[in-house]
C-alpha cells in the first residue's frame, strides 16, 4: 500500500463497512480509529470509527494521520474530502431491505421510534443519495473506487479478498482477511421489506 494514499471504507450505514474494516485490519493494514464507540450488540466486532471524521468539512487536519492507513467515512461525508489527497475507496453495497431492517433493529434496541418515516421513503432517499455520491466519485481524478457487495462477500469471501488485495497493491494477507468474515453476523437476510 502506498504510504501517501488514504484508503477509505465507505457506504450507507449498516452496509458492511465495519466488516470490511475488520478484513483489511486482519490483512495487515493499519486502522485509523479512536475506539470511542465500542462494540455492542449491533456491531459485536466493533465499529472502527474515528470521531473527527464526523467534523468534515470543518476539520481536515486529521487526514495527514490517515495517509497509508484505512479510515471509515460514511457515504454522506465523502463529498467533503479535500482534493489535495489521493484516495482509494472501497464502497460497500448491500441489499436495501437488509440495510433498512438492520437500521430498524438498531433503533429498537436503543428505544428510539421506528415509524417516523416509511421504509419505502427511506429507500428512495438512500437511492438518490447513492446516485449523487457515485456520480461525484466518478468526477474525482484523485479518487479510485472499488464497489464491494456485502452479500457477495459473505458468499465468496476468498474471491473478494483477492480482488480487494489487488486493488490495494497486492500486499495484504488474503488468508487472514478471509478468516474474519463471520457469516453468523449476517442477521438481516432478505427481510420482508419490499423496497425494489
Amino acid at each position: 500500500m502506498e504510504r501517501e494514499v488514504i484508503t477509505v471504507v465507505s457506504g450507507l450505514p449498516r452496509s458492511g463497512t465495519s466488516m470490511m474494516m475488520k478484513m483489511l485490519e486482519a490483512g495487515g493494514m493499519e486502522v485509523l480509529t479512536d475506539n470511542i464507540r465500542t462494540a455492542d450488540e449491533d456491531n459485536p466486532k466493533g465499529y472502527y470509527e474515528f470521531e473527527r471524521v464526523k467534523k468534515l468539512p470543518e476539520d481536515t487536519a486529521w487526514l495527514e494521520e490517515a495517509k497509508g492507513r484505512i479510515v471509515k467515512i460514511i457515504s454522506r461525508l465523502l463529498l467533503h474530502l479535500p482534493p489535495r489527497y489521493t484516495y482509494k475507496v472501497i464502497f460497500m453495497r448491500r441489499e436495501m431491505g437488509e440495510i433498512l431492517a438492520s437500521q430498524t433493529q438498531m433503533l429498537v434496541r436503543r428505544g428510539k421510534p421506528t415509524d417516523t418515516i416509511s421504509d419505502e421513503k427511506i429507500a428512495e432517499l438512500f437511492r438518490k443519495h447513492l446516485r449523487e455520491v457515485e456520480a461525484w466519485m466518478e468526477r474525482q481524478p484523485n479518487l479510485d473506487v472499488m464497489y464491494v457487495n456485502y452479500n457477495e462477500v459473505l458468499k465468496n469471501s476468498r474471491e473478494y479478498a483477492e480482488r480487494i488485495n489487488q486493488f490495494l497493491g497486492d500486499t495484504l494477507n488474503v488468508e487472514k482477511m478471509v478468516s474474519v468474515v463471520d457469516a453468523a453476523l449476517y442477521r438481516q437476510r432478505r427481510s420482508g421489506v419490499v423496497v425494489g
